[in-house]
């Protein structure tokens, strides 16, 4: 036999055991020496000097009160008559005495309370009391010659070791197995996380009911299971973040999530020490790369293109720089284009070798018009049978990206230029907001996507960030960090909360949450990093622009001189123009804007601007019911 061998096993299994019976004994362990540290604590010098002196006390007053109770005996029998003098005084000091006896055994258990005996010598009197009244009692009640009495003694030697071993265990630091790829931080949270340490200092936080089990090492970080006794549930364990923190001495900065686990007396407790995404590279950006990396499942991240996205996140959380990769992907290939409206125009500069950027409210208004007409055009081309329109590179899918949200809808309620009077051919900025919702509304089927991006994702007040319409049709909700709780429930909806859609807990810059469907889990998500000049280093693409039907100016024509001096060059016919267009449009019966850019293509901004411009000059005129009438129908 390897002795060498057998004894490393037999240690091994042994010290196995131990360990798993070191956690059951440690809540009585930890009671004990709480209560014999109460005991230590009480036992003051004071305590000490006021429980002699009720002891002093007690005494005295016993003697009185026997002395008394003496007497009155004495009188009692030294005269008959229950009314006389003597009998009376003796029986009045006697309950005297009685009273203060009483006071004083009450002021003697109250010191004794204050200058307690200690543990130990308490366990030793239990015992002891247990040895001799239980042998006593059992020698009375056997027999002589009965070979099978239990004798207390050797109970009580029995409950004494036990006694010694409960203790010993539940102060015995079982041996905690750690990981070898855990780093310093990760082992000093894992072995606050076994249950040895947990139990016997859990009380004092305010934790006692719970025991986690070993923290297992996952490529997110470390994970707990606990177990929740008596009345706690998962939500009051997620109430006591601060305390847990504070028991297992996290850093502050240390993310970390405490949700609901398997069962219902089940929590799952997550330190985030590290990130699945750590080590992969997510800077710049090739045509298929994800958008990010899942840190728990290490698995990559892709938006897909064609949905009506939001994308939060306040001033410095990398929204810009996270977004670009949706967009380079959505103006990469032939049957993608890709179309900025930017107020602030720092992002439009960057992308316009791929896009059609806008930024003054002018040029918003121009295409969101061409964009709406575009959609109407589209519409009519839908097959039956189909719900959306088949992109190609003739009718590309046109991706509409809104940066900042915000700006948009405050340059929305203006309706005229400053500083200049009202002229009818001004344009009506109200339509921008107006033309936004349709294509948020509408456009999906026409293969125009609305991507709205905003720092400040509020419905109402001053300086709100989405519109509510629009709001409602965005399907994939996106944010970076964010700087209230409430942002959070307007991004993700009002159960974000209660699912763990904290966006403004997000580390910044660069970590994000991704809701695309209702069963989507709240993991963070590492995004791709895409710079200013990698925009710029990107190659040229296609700029989409819808056919225009305005007069360009001059047009220079090359006229071919006759053959003979009798023959004369054809008069060309003279172009149509676009308010030419409007006044037949209206003659043929269309009564208003929409009926007037259905009937003729034209972008609605071109359209309010012509008819203004006709009902200045008296070739139409506004009915009562504000229908559109040419001026002979009017007479």
């Amino acid at each position: 036999m390897d002795w060498k061998q057998a004894w490393s096993t037999t240690t091994t299994t042994t010290n196995t055991a131990l360990d798993a019976l070191s956690p059951m004994c440690a809540p009585f362990a930890a009671r004990w020496d709480r209560e014999a540290e109460r005991r230590a604590q009480l036992r003051t010098p004071e305590n000490l000097k006021a429980l002699m002196a009720a002891q002093r006390e007690h005494n005295s007053a016993r003697s009185t009160a026997a002395m008394a109770r003496s007497q009155r005996s004495a009188a009692r029998k030294a005269s008959n008559n229950p009314l006389s003098a003597n009998r009376r005084a003796a029986r009045t000091a006697d309950k005297a005495a009685r009273g203060h006896h009483r006071q004083a055994r009450v002021s003697l258990k109250a010191a004794r309370k204050n200058y307690p005996a200690t543990l130990a010598a308490r366990a030793v009197q239990a015992h002891t009391a247990h040895t001799v009244w239980g042998g006593l009692a059992s020698w009375l009640m056997s027999e002589a010659g009965h070979a099978l009495t239990l004798w207390p003694a050797s109970v009580s030697a029995g409950l004494i070791g036990l006694h010694a071993a409960g203790l010993w265990l539940g102060r015995r630091q079982p041996s905690v197995r750690l990981d070898d790829g855990m780093t310093a931080e990760e082992r000093r949270l894992a072995s606050r996380l076994d249950p040895s340490f947990w139990v016997q200092n859990a009380d004092a936080r305010g934790l006692s009911g719970t025991v986690p089990t070993p923290a297992k090492l996952t490529p997110a970080g470390l994970v707990s299971h606990v177990r929740l006794d008596g009345k706690w549930t998962p939500t009051a364990l997620k109430g006591k973040r601060e305390e847990i923190r504070a028991l297992i001495g996290a850093r502050t900065d240390l993310p970390m999530e405490i949700k609901a686990g398997s069962h219902g007396d089940r929590a799952t407790i997550t330190l985030r020490t590290r990130s699945a995404a750590d080590g992969i590279d997510l800077s710049g950006w090739q045509p298929g790369a994800p958008w990010g990396v899942d840190t728990v499942t290490g698995e990559p991240v892709v938006v897909p293109l064609g949905r009506r996205m939001l994308v939060a996140g306040t001033s410095g959380a990398g929204k810009s720089w996270s977004t670009r990769a949706v967009l380079a992907e959505a103006s990469e290939t032939p049957d993608h284009r890709l179309v900025i409206i930017d107020p602030k125009r720092v992002e439009a500069l960057n992308w316009q070798h791929r896009a059609r950027t806008a930024v003054t409210p002018d040029e918003v208004l121009d295409v969101t018009s061409e964009l709406y007409a575009e959609m109407i055009e589209r519409e009519q081309l839908i097959p039956r049978g189909e719900d959306v329109i088949e992109i190609s590179p003739e009718r590309p899918r046109i991706t509409v990206f809104v940066d900042e949200g915000a700006e948009v809808i405050s340059m929305a309620k203006k309706t005229r230029r400053k500083g200049t009077e009202n002229d009818p051919g001004d344009p009506d900025w109200g339509e921008i907001i107006e033309n936004l919702r349709s294509l948020a509304r509408r456009a999906r089927a026409a293969e125009i996507i609305v991507i709205w991006a905003t720092q400040k994702p509020t419905m109402s007040g001053e300086g709100h960030g989405i519109d509510s319409q629009i709001a409602g049709q965005i399907t994939y909700r996106a944010s970076l960090a964010l700087s209230s709780a409430g942002e959070s429930q307007v991004v993700f909806g009002q159960d974000a909360h209660e699912k763990g859609w904290h966006a403004h807990e997000l580390p910044m810059p660069g970590f994000a949450l991704l809701r695309s469907n209702p069963k989507a889990k709240p993991h963070h998500i590492r995004t791709r990093a895409m710079s200013p000049k990698d925009v710029i280093a990107l190659p040229d693409r296609p700029i989409w622009h819808r056919a225009s039907t305005r007069p360009t100016g001059n047009t220079l024509h090359l006229v071919k001189t006759p053959a003979t001096p009798t023959e004369s060059a054809p008069v060309p016919a003279p172009a149509e123009t676009n308010r030419d267009r409007v006044l037949r449009a209206v003659h043929d019966g269309a009564r208003t804007l929409r009926d007037i850019t259905d009937r003729t293509g034209i972008n609605k901004g071109t359209v309010s601007r012509e008819v203004k411009a006709l009902t200045a000059a008296g070739a139409l005129r506004k009915a009562d019911d504000g229908m559109l009438l040419p001026r002979r129908e009017a007479a």
